[in-house]
C-alpha cells in the first residue's frame, strides 16, 4: 500500500474518495520525521464536521487498537463509506517504535498531552494534530486502549460524565456496540485526556481497555472491529447494517460507575499485590479483595484489601510488585442505563 508523505496541515480530509498518508512529524533530535499513519476514506454523502475517527497507540505499548485498525485498513471495502472515515492504528509513532507507554523523546504520556501545542515536543504535536486536524471533521471519536503493562481490566468500553443527555444518551449506545460485558463511566479529573478534550468539544467519545500485558488479545482485537463499524453503521458512515454482536449480549451488558475516588484502592506502602477475586466479579462491601505483601518486613501479616462498597472488580494491578500510592485494584458501582 502505498503512502503520501505530509506535513500535518496537508491532510485532506474533504475530497471523495480513500487516501493513505504517513503524516510526519519532524523527530526531536534526528534529521528526519517520525511517520504516523492516517487513512482518510470519504463518501458522497459526507458532511461538513461529521465523521468517525478511530484511533490505535495512543499509547505505545497497548496493541489491540492498532491491530484491529490494521484489519479494517486491509478489509474495509471504501465503496461502502457514505460519510467520512479516519483510522489511524498508530498516533504515538514513537512510544510505539520503542514499546512503551509513554513517548522517550521528551517523557511525555500522549494521553495526558491534550489538546497539545503544534510547536510544542514531539507528544504535544501528536496531539494537536488530532486537535486541530483530525477533530473538525469528525463527530465521533474512538480511542482504543489496552492495559499495557500497567492493570488488568475486564473489556470495557468507557466514557465520561457529560452534562447533555443527548451526548449520554449517544455515547452509551455507542458504547454498547462494541459487545463488552462492562459500559464504564470513570473519573474525569485527570488533565490533557484526548477522550475528555473531546468531550468538551460535544464529540460522541469512547475509551476502552481491550486487553493488557503488552499482547494481543483476539477477543480486544475483534470487539474492537465490531465497535468500530457498529458505530460507522449506526452514524451513517458506511452503508448497510451494523455487524451481528458476536460477544456479550445487549441485556447481559452492565452500566458501571468508577468515578467515585472510594472505587480505587491505593496500595498505602510499597509491596506485593495477591488479587483474590476474579478480574470482573461482583462484590460486597467488606469482602476481601486480596493481600498486600511487604517483604521487608517478613514476619508483619499481609494487609488485607477490602471492599469498600458492592460492585465490581474493573482494575487489578498487572505486576506482582506496587508502589505506595498506585491504584491496585477498583470495585466499580452499578447504575442504570440513561
Amino acid at each position: 500500500m502505498s503512502r503520501l508523505i505530509v506535513s500535518p496541515g496537508d491532510v485532506d480530509f474533504t475530497s471523495v474518495g480513500r487516501r493513505d498518508y504517513h503524516v510526519k512529524f519532524e523527530h526531536p533530535t534526528l534529521w528526519g520525521h517520525y511517520l504516523v499513519p492516517v487513512t482518510v476514506v470519504v463518501g458522497a454523502a459526507a458532511e461538513a464536521g461529521k465523521g468517525l475517527v478511530a484511533i490505535g497507540s495512543t499509547h505505545g505499548n497497548e496493541y489491540e487498537g492498532p491491530v484491529a485498525i490494521k484489519h479494517l485498513l486491509h478489509d474495509l471495502d471504501a465503496h461502502t463509506v457514505t460519510g467520512r472515515l479516519i483510522l489511524i492504528p498508530v498516533l504515538n509513532a514513537s512510544a510505539f517504535a520503542a514499546g512503551t507507554r509513554d513517548t522517550p523523546d521528551d517523557g511525555m504520556n500522549l494521553n495526558r498531552a491534550f489538546p497539545g501545542d503544534p510547536a510544542g515536543s514531539i507528544t504535544r504535536r501528536f496531539a494537536a494534530f488530532i486537535n486541530d486536524q483530525v477533530f473538525p471533521h469528525v463527530h465521533v471519536v474512538i480511542d482504543l486502549h489496552a492495559g499495557g503493562r500497567v492493570a488488568r481490566f475486564p473489556m470495557v468500553s468507557s466514557f465520561h460524565h457529560v452534562a447533555d443527555p443527548e451526548q449520554r444518551r449517544g455515547m452509551e449506545a455507542c458504547a454498547r456496540g462494541f459487545g463488552v460485558p462492562f459500559v464504564m463511566i470513570y473519573q474525569d479529573q485527570t488533565p490533557g485526556l484526548l477522550t475528555s478534550t473531546a468531550e468538551r468539544l460535544g464529540k460522541i467519545t469512547i475509551g476502552s481497555e481491550f486487553g493488557w500485558g503488552m499482547a494481543v488479545n483476539a477477543t480486544g482485537v475483534s470487539m474492537s472491529i465490531q465497535g468500530i463499524l457498529t458505530a460507522a453503521a449506526v452514524h451513517g458512515i458506511i452503508a448497510g447494517d451494523p455487524p451481528t454482536n458476536a460477544h456479550c449480549p445487549a441485556a447481559e451488558q452492565k452500566m458501571i460507575d468508577s468515578s467515585n475516588p472510594a472505587c480505587s484502592m491505593l496500595a498505602p506502602f510499597a509491596g506485593h499485590f495477591e488479587p483474590i477475586v476474579a478480574l470482573g466479579a461482583h462484590v460486597v462491601a467488606g469482602q476481601r479483595l486480596g493481600w498486600l505483601h511487604d517483604f521487608n518486613h517478613i514476619d508483619a501479616p499481609p494487609h488485607s484489601l477490602d471492599a469498600p462498597h458492592d460492585g465490581y472488580i474493573v482494575c487489578q494491578a498487572w505486576h506482582a510488585e506496587v508502589i505506595k500510592g498506585q491504584v491496585i485494584t477498583q470495585v466499580a458501582i452499578e447504575t442504570a442505563w440513561s
